[in-house]
């Protein structure tokens, strides 16, 4: 829900200043609202997503720079495929969505291609908008929107979007087709890139599904039901090492669902900048010492799959390092220990020297420190 006009006015204000004097917001996409609600726990990410900051040059002042993002020769390769992939009007592409998603429709024989050309995000948006209500109205065709903008609202303000493409079925439903270009090995592709694709496709439909319930309450469509935004989405990839085409249709309704809390709980950017000592402000172009302190004032939480998708990862592992909290083992090893954070506190309670025996963490660590002892001593003979 967009804030009111008056808080989420003062917000932005405050959210600007935060950025710094004159320093322009990063626009978010949607790699980066996916990433946000993978880790919801981490206040610093979002206060500086919310704020516009650009985190890659707050790492490189910070003495952390980042190491992540793509390479050129990847995303030459990516671009490539993707033009193969939607040659010739996107015949290809098509086939793909009617044979893994639709195959009770018609083939797609001639279907539209509309141009989406518009001055700025907002006007591509709106031309986008207009094309897919001319596709609700003329039912039976299929239509494929390349490279359609969108536009969610985040926080109070309009995050764009822009996904690979999104195909309108002859039903009048719609998909949201993912092109990468890591790729299918005997029909299945890296869980974990499959996750980040499936996340970031959860941000496509639910700003998907913000413009069919706009459509829905318009007086022309008299009582019709809105289109539907199909949950199911296309993940188009290279076949084993070829350049060839392979699809698998992706369930992203746990992602969806996901993302959608998180994105509601955003408005807590309001609670985290009021939190904030005034004047705080997270301009790369302050001293080392001010900005660190600056990042410093907003908890993090730090955990091995930050690495691949926040820019100030290594910053933050740094100092989880630093401290020695169990974080930088990883989530699954965190969730194990219960109430120990540290390091110091998981080795303390293996020793015996600290810790509630009655603790399941403390008694499988100490059981652990038991059985590693026997194990060595048994070497030692």
């Amino acid at each position: 829900m967009p804030l009111p006009r008056t808080r989420g006015t003062a917000l932005r204000q405050r959210l600007a200043e935060l950025r710094g004097p004159d320093v322009p917001a990063k626009a978010l996409d949607a790699r980066a609202l996916a990433a946000l609600a993978a880790n919801p726990g981490c206040a610093r990410r979002a206060i500086l997503d919310g704020a516009g900051v650009n985190k890659a040059a707050v790492a490189s002042a910070l003495g952390s720079p980042s190491a992540f993002g793509q390479s050129q020769f990847a995303l030459t390769r990516g671009n490539a495929f993707e033009a193969k992939v939607k040659a010739d009007g996107g015949a290809e592409l098509l086939r793909l969505v009617h044979d893994k998603l639709d195959r009770s429709a018609e083939p797609p024989a001639d279907a539209r291609v509309p141009d989406l050309t518009a001055a700025g995000p907002q006007g591509r948006t709106a031309r986008t908008e207009l094309e897919l209500r001319e596709a609700a109205a003329h039912p039976g065709a299929w239509t494929l929107l390349d490279h359609p903008m969108l536009a969610l609202d985040v926080a109070g303000s309009p995050a764009f979007l822009e996904p690979d493409a999104v195909v309108v079925h002859p039903d009048g439903s719609w998909t949201v087709v993912e092109i990468k270009s890591f790729p299918l090995l005997d029909g299945s592709a890296d869980p974990a890139k499959v996750g980040a694709a499936a996340r970031q496709a959860a941000v496509y439909v639910l700003a998907l599904e913000e413009v069919a319930a706009r459509l829905g309450a318009e007086p022309a469509q008299d009582g019709a039901p809105a289109p539907r935004v199909r949950h199911r989405v296309l993940l188009v990839c290279p076949r084993d090492f070829s350049n060839l085409p392979a699809a698998s249709a992706v369930d992203i309704r746990k992602q969806r669902a996901v993302t959608a809390r998180q994105l509601a709980r955003l408005t807590r950017i309001e609670d985290i900048a009021g939190a904030l000592p005034e004047g705080t402000c997270f301009s790369p172009e302050l001293p080392a010492e001010e900005l660190t302190a600056a990042v410093e004032s907003v908890p993090a939480a730090y955990a091995p799959e930050c690495l691949s998708a926040c820019e100030l990862a290594f910053h933050c592992r740094a100092r989880s390092r630093e401290e020695g909290a169990v974080t930088s083992l990883g989530r699954p090893v965190r969730a194990e220990l219960g109430g120990l954070t540290t390091v110091e506190d998981v080795l303390a309670a293996a020793r015996g020297e600290a810790g509630d025996p009655d603790d399941p963490a403390v008694a499988a660590l100490r059981r652990a420190a038991a059985l590693r002892a026997e194990a060595l001593e048994a070497a030692c003979r």
